[in-house]
């Protein structure tokens, strides 16, 4: 009996192991936070900030990777498919939890059901600017030259509040644009520093230094009213006499569907404490960025509502599904 007893001996020691990490609380390893986009981005620069001050909260790192392809896509699919353990989550937009569902024809993972909401950091508007060689001194000007010559005018976009905010004012203002993908947007902001196009329609991190630079020409902001951060551009709306015009990114994080309340729990209130830090709040108030705390169940509502409203103008700018 000695064999059998030795085995014995050594699963109880396996279970009181297993149970012993079970029970330390959450979290008790590194946390990874993937951001859907490219480094230098408006979603990298605040997905870290929020890390940082996440980690000192939770008593843990975070460590932030980037996974950046298909507007935001690639990203938000290694989330979807990762263990519900509370140790994978994303730094979410606009992009990948509310447009790509109306922009993709087949996504490989259910948009609606493939993550649980975590919590909403907040909001930046963009900037529509050209090529410092652009004849146009304004967004109007822009338009003319839109109208006399039909696809002339290049815009670059690398995720979808690029790509929608340019084409939705496009259709709006009734001219054809031609558009240049990009993989990222500090690429874009290159070539159109270089010329290579014409226009972009980019967030404030990425573009509000090169405007107030004299690099690029910047023409209008994309949110309803003019932004403390730059106050002399006028909204789209102002610019070319429209009352309807209004595109505003925005971040938020989500976990892989199924992962434990209790941690979902956990995560928010790191979340909150991070947009109500004055380091955060100040250190991006120069980009525009609102900051709005709130609870799963809310992001959970604004997530439906914000599928709903990208989908529309997803139709209304007559993109096609790729």
């Amino acid at each position: 009996m000695r064999f059998p007893i030795q085995w014995l001996a050594v699963l109880a020691g396996a279970l009181l192991s297993a149970t012993a990490a079970l029970a330390q609380p959450y979290p008790n390893k590194p946390i990874k936070a993937i951001v859907p986009f490219a480094a230098g981005s408006a979603t990298d620069q605040i997905g870290r900030a929020f890390a940082a001050r996440m980690s000192e909260t939770l008593g843990q790192t975070i460590v932030v990777e980037n996974r950046a392809g298909v507007n935001g896509m690639l990203g938000a699919d290694a989330v979807a498919k990762a263990a519900p353990d509370g140790y994978t989550i994303l730094i979410g937009t606009n992009s990948t939890n509310a447009a790509l569902k109306s922009l993709m024809k087949k996504l490989p993972y259910d948009q609606d059901t493939a993550f649980v909401p975590l919590g909403y950091m907040g909001s930046v508007p963009l900037i529509i600017a050209v090529n410092n060689d652009v004849a146009a001194r304004n967004l109007r000007e822009l338009v003319t030259l839109g109208k006399t010559k039909p696809g002339h005018v290049t815009f670059a976009s690398a995720s979808t509040s690029q790509l929608v905010s340019a084409e939705m004012m496009a259709h709006m203002a009734g001219i054809e644009m031609t558009s240049v993908p990009y993989k990222s947007g500090p690429a874009a902001m290159t070539d159109l520093i270089g010329g290579q196009v014409m226009m972009f329609s980019a967030d404030f991190a990425v573009m509000l230094p090169q405007v107030k630079a004299g690099k690029i020409r910047g023409l209008a902001v994309t949110s309803s009213k003019r932004s403390a951060a730059i106050p002399e551009l006028p909204t789209v709306n102002e610019a070319l006499g429209l009352k309807d015009y209004e595109l505003i990114a925005y971040f938020a994080m989500f976990a892989p569907a199924g992962t434990p309340p209790e941690m979902v729990a956990k995560l928010n209130q790191a979340i909150n404490a991070a947009a109500q830090s004055k380091e955060i709040q100040e250190k991006f108030a120069s980009i525009g960025f609102m900051v709005e705390p709130g609870t799963p169940e809310a992001l959970a509502v604004r997530s439906r509502l914000e599928t709903a409203k990208w989908a529309k103008a997803i139709r209304d700018a007559k993109i096609e599904p790729q």
